[in-house]
């Protein structure tokens, strides 16, 4: 299958070509001789946690060096410079969190099957220095970094059979995030999406329609509109890809949108647009009318309740995390009134944190389960996960992670059972 690579991701490997590094020495003397000057092409290795995607590691192409004796590779062979820059223009007076210009240490320098060099990087939870995202306050948008890394080589690599080499010069490649990746990139009814395909497709397959944050949304005034931010901000969409999930669906397809600003901007107006993508799935794939299921979070909470109020026999489960019914503005009308939450048909299972200073739960997710016909609730005291903790409002993390029960049955397994009604 033919690689899809963004627009961004071209702008990124432009920056990092000019991240070369000629270094001092290069035609280092072996057995008498000089080697010729050696340029190495490296990509930058991604994971999404819950907390937003980072990069924790860098390849090295070291086809053109000769089989390397792993025993010559030590954390300071190589040394790691990491600059992380908006690619929006950030106005004085405003703020963009996560930019970063540092050292990242290497934790393990080691071959790969293919006999590359893999440098690890330090990475973890809520540690600066090696996210791909920045937020722009301002804007309330996450914005995919321009990362520029500089390799120095601090001491020659030697051969298994030869001498020593050292590598003249370093040049980016692209960023590679294998779950990301999986997603290919669309167009449909005026949004840009991502899709992911079951690997296995069966006759039926079911559809999970995922619906991002506020802060993933496009910033069209800045000319931003990137189809990634969806997919690298949380584990949101990302989860149901897992084989785990994938198990449980029986191999379903997850699709993305991204709106052009942010749902609750004017739902009504984006819900056909959803929609549209939906009809144009089902059309072009094995997708089962009857297991079309809707989830999102924060704004996607929104957007989930307001799908099904428009489309009542559309989905066969929505699942709404950290949503927002209340007036957007104070003294407004709510974004979903009582009456039209009374008469949501669609099984629903909200999601949330006491905790959440964002989006107040008493007020939202559970004046929603009071008033949603059957609504099963989860409400948890705080989001932990692995031992760290994550602000109130990400409680999406554990709807990522299957851990919402009642009575023993988790949130995925209650999804792939609904049928629509």
């Amino acid at each position: 299958m033919a690689e899809n690579i963004s627009r961004r991701s071209l702008l990124a490997a432009g920056a990092g070509a000019a991240a070369g590094l000629v270094i001092p020495g290069a035609a280092a003397q072996a057995g008498g001789h000089h080697d010729h000057p050696t340029t190495v092409r490296f990509v930058l290795n991604a994971v999404t946690l819950d907390g937003g995607e980072q990069v924790v590691s860098l390849t090295l192409d070291a086809s053109r060096l000769g089989p390397i004796d792993p025993a010559s590779l030590t954390t300071g062979t190589f040394a790691v410079h990491a600059k992380a820059t908006s690619p929006i223009p950030i106005a004085p007076g405003d703020q963009i969190f996560s930019e970063y210009d540092l050292d990242r240490p290497v934790t393990a320098a080691r071959l790969d099957r293919h006999g590359n060099i893999v440098l690890d990087l330090s990475y973890a939870e809520g540690q600066v220095g090696g996210g791909t995202l920045g937020y722009i306050v301002s804007r309330g948008r996450n914005v995919r970094l321009d990362l520029v890394y500089t390799i120095t080589q601090n001491a020659p690599l030697r051969r298994r059979h030869g001498g020593p080499v050292t590598i003249s010069r370093f040049v980016q490649g692209r960023l590679v995030n294998p779950e990301v990746d999986a997603f290919s990139y669309h167009t449909g009814g005026g949004l840009k999406y991502r899709l992911f395909s079951p690997h296995h497709s069966r006759r039926h397959s079911p559809l999970i329609v995922w619906l991002h944050g506020g802060g993933e949304g496009a910033s069209l005034p800045d000319n931003y509109y990137d189809n990634e931010t969806t997919l690298r901000a949380n584990r949101g969409a990302l989860g149901f890809a897992t084989p785990s999930a994938q198990k449980i669906f029986s191999g379903a397809y997850v699709v993305a949108p991204q709106s052009t600003s942010y749902w609750i901007e004017d739902g009504p107006r984006f819900a056909p647009q959803i929609r549209q993508i939906i009809n144009d799935l089902v059309r072009r794939h094995p997708i089962d009318r009857d297991r079309i299921y809707v989830a999102g979070c924060s704004n996607g909470g929104y957007m989930s309740l307001e799908m099904t109020v428009l489309y009542p026999q559309l989905f066969a489960a929505s699942v709404p995390i950290c949503g927002v019914v209340e007036p957007f503005v104070p003294g407004g009308p709510p974004l979903v009134p009582d009456e039209a939450l009374a008469k949501i048909s669609t099984p629903t299972w909200l999601v949330a944190s006491l905790d959440d200073d964002t989006v107040n739960p008493q007020r939202n997710t559970i004046h929603a389960h009071d008033l949603i016909p059957g609504a099963k609730m989860s409400l948890y005291e705080h989001v932990i996960w692995n031992g760290h903790q994550f602000p109130g409002h990400w409680s999406w993390i554990y709807v990522a992670r299957n851990d919402p029960s009642i009575n023993g049955t988790h949130i995925w397994q209650w999804m792939a059972h609904q049928r629509r009604r």
